[in-house]
């Protein structure tokens, strides 16, 4: 087969000479060429130490005969942005990744790819990257960091956080906290968003397999870097063998299951959709709502569970999780090796991965002092931890589009109630009122104006702490919003609202006192009272419709750069919220 890159040597005589003085070698110009892309820089530990698995993989891409081109698009950390504006920009990284690797990769073409990322916006942004450039790419993830003294990490320092807001430890204890929670490279040791998308990579086939979310200090991780580089190479030589050729609606399914089997991050709601956009794949909230029903829940990793996240791969990780709901998946899905998913679990069982895992099952027993077995962490299918998945989409005259709740993380109190309404327009207005006990139990506390079209989707990771870690407010109140959580929010917290309040939704016309309906096994999110009292719903959608005559969206917080340009074409956050091109058409 021709080559991309040498098709485009023939055509441009000033790319030899520009390659020389970058530095290749003349016998480089006439191999394989491959795009290696990371999020690699000094931004946060899921990017710091990514350097070293770009150099293993340009070894592999070397030992294959191939030549590795290092490009770099640096992410941000959402954990550093928390509780600032910083965290607007969050989702629109994502987007912005995708495109900076759409022009590199495209600008001077190459014949396969090798992808590097550990976190939030990283991954998702490489994969929608990965899918748009569409040559013949293994992604590899970053893995994780390990836990702290007395297994700390970092979902807990909100609770630290709102622990000493309400005088409940002291400042040394906090201090204590914020020096320990995170002692190594790697993602936030928990199943947040970081961890989710690691995974979600590895479920959709389009890295090694056994390879998402190892310990980020490991040399496993190093050995499957080198590893991908030479199966890029390899894949670079095959016919059909791109991401589209490998990645269908089946994968995506795959996936979900195993994010049911995780209960992963709700952040994969916005996630997986935007990365099937790219593949021309339509998913929504509604495919994860059908394929979480009866699923089985069985991972036991923070912030639902009790482990961090370092034992993912000790209990064998993504493969271990498919052998158990193996029933439920399309095992003849291609994948990145050149096989099936069924040929590559039925491999893993021959070569010994798993009992490579036992091993650092043994020694982190050794290491923190505990009698851990693969059982304690994936729970067996007939031993499940839940059998109803663990997100669920629901609508309503509320959320005609669909709100999003990790119902695994959610006290059984809230999964059905009516409370009174509690709205406020940003959410450094909610924290003060929670914080300072201007909610009562029995409140449905509304965040709004913060979806993408308003303020960028931040998460409002602080205000959900705040009400999870409070012994009262965390079993008798509910957070509604249209911005989003942390893949580490616990409690009643209820995001992604859609269509959201700075697009018109009805989530703009809730008021003061208007009773709110809540049933997570019926899928309801809805309004059937005003100011205390019931009313039918041809009432409520009159009174509704009054409403919406008065209402004006807000000005745009954003009248210029990025922010601006993600709030003007911003899809609706059940849909993703990808920048949808054809939205003013």
């Amino acid at each position: 087969m021709e080559l991309a890159s040498q098709k485009f040597r023939a055509n441009s005589p000033e790319l030899d000479p520009l390659r020389i003085g970058t530095g290749w070698k003349e016998e480089d110009l006439g191999k394989v060429q491959i795009f290696i892309q990371s999020t690699f820089g000094d931004s946060h530990p899921g990017s710091g130490h990514l350097d070293k698995l770009v150099e293993a993989a340009r070894e592999g891409v070397a030992a294959a005969g191939g030549f590795g081109a290092r490009y770099f698009t640096t992410d941000m950390c959402d954990g550093e942005s928390q509780g600032n504006d910083g965290i607007n920009y969050s989702l629109a990284s994502r987007e912005m990744i995708a495109n900076m690797i759409e022009i590199q990769a495209n600008a001077t073409p190459f014949d396969g790819g090798v992808y590097i990322a550990s976190c939030d916006k990283g991954m998702p942004g490489n994969l929608m990257g990965l899918a748009r450039v569409n040559i013949p790419s293994v992604m590899v993830t970053g893995g994780t960091m390990a836990a702290g003294p007395d297994m700390l990490t970092l979902e807990q320092l909100g609770m630290y956080s709102a622990m000493y807001e309400r005088g409940e430890i002291d400042e040394a204890k906090l201090n204590w906290a914020k020096c320990n929670a995170c002692p190594s490279c790697g993602a936030c040791s928990f199943i947040g968003t970081a961890s989710t998308m690691q995974i979600m990579a590895e479920a959709l086939g389009l890295t090694l397999p056994g390879s998402a979310l190892l310990p980020a200090t490991s040399p496993d991780l190093l050995e499957y870097a080198r590893k991908s580089g030479e199966q890029a190479v390899k894949l670079a030589q095959m016919e059909n063998m791109r991401p589209s050729d490998i990645v269908t609606l089946e994968s995506f399914e795959n996936a979900i299951m195993v994010h049911a089997a995780i209960s992963g991050s709700t952040n994969s709601l916005l996630h997986l959709p935007a990365i099937a956009h790219e593949f021309g794949i339509e998913i929504d909230g509604d495919t994860f709502d059908r394929l979480h029903r009866g699923a089985h829940y069985l991972l036991d990793l923070r912030p639902a569970g009790r482990w961090p996240a370092e034992f993912f791969y000790y209990a064998g990780g993504v493969p271990a999780i498919m052998e158990e709901i193996k029933s439920m998946l399309h095992l003849d899905v291609m994948t990145v090796t050149g096989k099936t998913l069924g040929e590559n679990l039925e491999e893993l069982k021959q070569n010994g991965f798993y009992e490579r895992c036992q091993k650092w099952l043994d020694q982190a027993n050794e290491k923190y002092g505990i009698h851990m077995t693969k059982e304690d962490i994936i729970r067996p299918f007939d031993k499940a931890i839940g059998t109803d998945g663990s997100v669920a989409v629901l609508k309503g005259n509320l959320a005609p589009e669909g709100a999003v709740i990790k119902h695994t993380a959610c006290p059984k109190e809230m999964f059905s109630a009516v409370l009174n309404a509690r709205p406020f327009d940003s959410e450094e207005e909610c924290i003060d009122a929670v914080l300072h006990h201007r909610v009562n139990p029995g409140d449905a506390v509304f965040i709004r104006y913060e979806g993408p079209k308003g303020t960028g989707m931040p998460e409002m990771f602080y205000t959900s702490e705040a009400i999870s870690s409070d012994k009262e407010l965390g079993k008798s109140i509910a957070l509604i919003t249209d911005g989003r959580f942390s893949g580490a929010s616990t409690g009643p917290v209820i995001g992604h609202c859609s269509p959201e309040a700075q697009a018109g939704g009805p989530i703009a016309l809730v008021e003061e006192g208007d009773l709110i309906h809540l049933d997570v096994k019926e899928r309801v999110l809805e309004i059937v009272g005003v100011k205390g009292e019931r009313k039918t719903p041809e009432e409520i959608d009159a009174i509704l419709a009054e409403r919406k005559k008065h209402w004006q969206p807000k000005p745009p917080k954003y009248t210029r750069g990025v922010l601006r340009l993600f709030s003007d074409l911003a899809a609706s956050p059940m849909k993703g919220a990808y920048l949808d091109y054809d939205s003013h058409k």
